[in-house]
């Protein structure tokens, strides 16, 4: 009787044991998964995971924004296409909440914000390096142009800053790791796009 009361002692203690390792091997294996989740691309889209890369797109994609809003906020008054007017307007629309996303963004990292485009030197605010951004001297020839001859500057100027920013979009898709951003890179690179097809068509018919 003692030596039955002992063996199935002796066997639930083996059992819980048992079970007590395969609760930590599941746990470890969970942590695991979890963790190699959080490396992924973009796995963790919901929350505050990001990358360098994230960091950097926000930070270059902000000035860059901002310089298409100042080209675009040129159109009105000097513009002579009725299109032009209307694409500046859209650019205006589509960018300048990217902005506003893209700052609270970085306050939420604890990142620095690119300072305003207040008294920025658009040739040496250390942003001239960007795909397709406009040194000082071709903003300040576009703010100079008026009617069919702004047109043309703007377009061409546009297409090329557009161009810059699809590149930056599609190192972010790539290498980026908040969902969030990579999700606005996708919609920058798929909306400016089709504003350069669109833009170039124009330029055709500017050019004509």
């Amino acid at each position: 009787m003692n030596s039955t009361n002992s063996t199935n002692s002796t066997y639930g203690f083996r059992t819980l044991t048992r079970r007590a390792a395969l609760v930590a091997v599941a746990g470890a294996a969970t942590f695991v998964l979890a963790a190699c989740g959080g490396d992924g691309d973009g796995g963790d889209s919901g929350g505050s995971a990001h990358n360098a890369q994230d960091v950097s797109f926000a930070q270059g994609m902000i000035p860059h924004h901002r310089q298409a809003l100042e080209m675009a906020r040129l159109a009105d008054g000097r513009a002579a296409s009725e299109s032009v007017k209307d694409l500046a307007a859209r650019v205006e629309k589509a960018q300048d909440p990217e902005i506003k996303t893209m700052t609270g963004w970085l306050e939420q990292w604890g990142e620095d914000a690119p300072e305003s485009a207040d008294g920025m030197d658009h040739s040496a605010a250390g942003h001239s390096g960007m795909p397709g951004m406009m040194g000082g001297e071709d903003m300040a020839e576009l703010e100079k142009s008026e009617g069919k001859a702004f047109d043309t500057r703007f377009l061409a100027l546009m297409v090329e800053h557009h161009e810059g920013a699809v590149k930056m979009a599609a190192v972010e898709k790539s290498k980026g790791r908040y969902g969030p951003a990579k999700a606005m890179a996708d919609d920058i690179v798929t909306a400016q796009n089709a504003e350069i097809g669109e833009m170039n068509k124009l330029l055709g018919k500017s050019r004509g």
